[in-house]
């Protein structure tokens, strides 16, 4: 091992080597400068990369040299279409069916395709970048956007879910407590962990997974996007907050443990039994339909965001006009809902498989356990407010966790819950919180982005980041690379708010 190390560093190139120095760059599995003297390149783009609707870090995108551990050539080639496209639905359908087993319904079947993938990239089987990719990421996860939301009417919503809506909300922290709960404890879980092994992701993937516990693997995956969050820290962020959710959900069962079924009632038992058939019959017309509505939302809203030049705006802007639509015309877009839904899942299961396809398990590995830590933190913060803040406003416990269920895990899970348990009455509202909490997760994460925005031409020190004003003396980019320096080797400002916003003294981290 030694030899090796020794061996690879001996490559690295001096300065007064371009050529060399571009095939070290494109080895190295993070980009780092070469030499000192391109930090200052780099610095001067640190705003471009901190907005929110910057230009994204593509998920396909790859070093020009392989990591050694990889096969030279791949079992299924990149340009073999036909053998790409049977590999991601066949981890698709892998990932389906093994939510039949104890095993895959604890792990989740986006997981297990998103480990398929993985698995299959890491072993030679497929190729870790493949045209098909593309068009996964590019076309069939923006459709599945819109297909998943078909039932996002938000005045039904707020009809419909009553008391337990209001506990939803206070789950978000979007319901009088602005910083509760899940928001409360994304804050939390970066300062106590601060993932700095990820540089720059690490805010990003604290943003998206906000998103996530507050609607689902889709606001995770809009919120990556939008921010550039690179392939392996998201494939990676995916399999340990999936991991941590399986923990989770087992924690809520055993605290609802206690609490008996309630007396079925007919009429929610025929709502779900109506629901259920529908979801089980999948006409031709409203399939049809559905996917001609889908590619129409995507078209209008890419032309947004091209016309205005808002670069990783596409998701954002498909959920805002699929919400708006399902709100106006709540009857026709429910209609398809079943229909819509089913093909979404498909869909989904297939961008996991390419999500884990892009990964490096080597990466996983390295940064999973940050991600790991983060995810139990941030999740343990906001059971721990959503039941004592829900108990001092007097709610019943089962409809806390039934909220708290509809916050991380989404609406599937919420309803999964509230039928087994029993609860009947909670089917229906848990199903619509779930949505709800789609429906909004993904601007509330993007809403992370925008405070750090607006914090950045002050003087502040949040979630671990400095930022100093333009008017003062630390904002020349000397002083600000320093900083920088300073702070990527667990060093925090001291900051005195008192006498012009200056930085007045360096400490260590605790």
């Amino acid at each position: 091992m030694a030899v090796a190390l020794s061996s690879l560093l001996s490559l690295r190139p001096s300065s007064s080597s371009p050529a060399a120095s571009t095939a070290w760059t494109a080895f190295c599995p993070v980009h780092l400068p070469a030499n000192r003297n391109s930090s200052s390149s780099s610095l001067s783009s640190r705003s471009h990369h901190h907005s929110l609707f910057s230009p994204s870090t593509t998920i396909c995108r790859r070093p020009t040299i392989a990591a050694a551990h990889r096969l030279a050539v791949p079992l299924i080639s990149p340009d073999d279409q036909w053998g790409n496209w049977t590999a991601l639905f066949a981890a698709g359908a892998f990932g389906i069916w093994s939510e039949k087993t104890k095993v895959g319904s604890a792990l989740s079947g986006a997981l297990v395709s998103t480990l398929v993938g993985l698995a299959a990239s890491s072993a030679g089987v497929i190729a870790s970048d493949a045209p098909a990719y593309r068009v996964v990421l590019d076309y069939l996860l923006p459709m599945a956007v819109p297909l998943l939301l078909f039932n996002a009417d938000l005045r039904r919503v707020l009809r419909s879910t009553g008391t337990l809506l209001l506990a939803f909300l206070v789950g978000s922290g979007t319901f009088l407590f602005p910083d509760v709960a899940t928001t409360i404890g994304t804050v939390v879980a970066y300062l106590l962990v601060p993932m700095r092994s990820l540089g720059q992701d690490s805010w990003k993937i604290a943003a998206a997974l906000m998103s996530r516990h507050i609607g689902g693997a889709v606001n995770y995956v809009a919120v990556s996007e939008a921010l550039g969050v690179s392939p392996s820290v998201l494939a990676a962020g995916l399999a340990a907050d999936n991991v941590i959710c399986a923990v989770y959900f087992t924690s809520l069962f055993a605290l609802a443990s206690k609490i008996p079924p309630e007396a079925s009632t007919s009429v929610n038992d025929a709502r779900v039994d109506s629901e259920t058939k529908a979801g089980n019959k999948i006409p031709v017309l409203q399939s049809a339909t559905s996917i001609f509505i889908a590619f129409a939302i995507c078209k209008a809203a890419t032309f947004i965001t091209k016309y205005y030049v808002i670069q990783g705006g596409n998701l954002p802007f498909i959920t805002a006009i699929v919400v708006a639509l399902a709100t106006i015309f709540p009857s026709q877009f429910s209609s398809l809902a079943p229909a819509s839904e089913a093909m979404a899942l498909i869909l989904m299961q297939v961008f996991f498989a390419v999500v884990g396809a892009n990964g490096s398990i080597w990466n996983v590995i390295n940064t999973t356990p940050g991600i790991f830590a983060f995810a139990s933190v941030q999740i343990a913060v906001h059971l721990a407010i959503i039941l004592g803040l829900g108990r001092l406003l007097g709610f019943e416990k089962k409809l806390l966790l039934i909220a708290s269920n509809a916050n991380v895990g989404g609406p599937t899970t919420a309803c999964g819950m509230a039928t087994a348990k029993g609860w009947t009455s909670l089917i229906v509202p848990g199903i619509l919180a779930g949505i709800f909490g789609i429906a909004i997760a993904t601007f509330l994460g993007i809403g992370m982005d925008l405070l750090s925005e607006l914090t950045e031409n002050n003087l502040w020190c949040t979630l671990g980041f400095i930022w100093v004003s333009p008017n003062t003396p630390w904002s020349s980019p000397s002083s600000m690379d320093l900083l920088e320096e300073l702070t990527g080797n667990n060093l925090w400002c001291t900051l005195d708010f008192s006498q012009g916003y200056q930085c007045i003294g360096i400490r260590p981290a605790s």
